[in-house]
């Protein structure tokens, strides 16, 4: 079975972009610690009034969620789950993940889960599709 990635490039940009997002998130918490005269290695003091500390969770929260999107991402191109509803699902996680980010920066607390509950929920949703077409594969 050959993959078309043309169906795809809309998931393939999603994906790339995540992890773009992963790289900003690390560069922002890295310069804010430098600015802040944080010494590397050591705990970051739990402080949300501390952009430092909400940087750090920012991007901390991304990682722990961004492996989940891209396994079930990669699986629904695998197993050909429809391309439109992959790509919106995976712009919808992409762009919920982003303003999660900005809620988080800002100390934002109530946007920010709601953004957190809306990423959670598109990869709930492709994991439900992956499944379905997972059920759907000749045996």
């Amino acid at each position: 079975m050959q993959i078309d990635t043309t169906a795809y490039a809309g998931v393939l940009f999603c994906l790339a972009l995540s992890g773009a997002l992963l790289v900003i998130q690390l560069v922002v918490a890295d310069l804010v610690g430098i600015f802040s005269g944080h010494i590397a290695g050591y705990p970051i003091t739990p402080d949300h009034r501390r952009f430092l500390f909400r940087s750090a969770r920012a991007h901390a929260n991304t990682n722990e969620s961004i492996y989940a999107f891209g396994m079930l991402t990669g699986v629904g191109v695998v197993v050909s789950v429809e391309p439109y509803w992959l790509t919106i699902l995976a712009g919808v996680w992409l762009i919920s993940r982003v303003l999660h980010m900005l809620a988080y920066y800002a100390s934002i607390k109530r946007l920010r889960s709601i953004f957190f509950a809306i990423s959670l929920v598109s990869i709930s949703v492709i994991l439900v599709l992956d499944l379905v077409a997972l059920y759907r594969l000749p045996r």
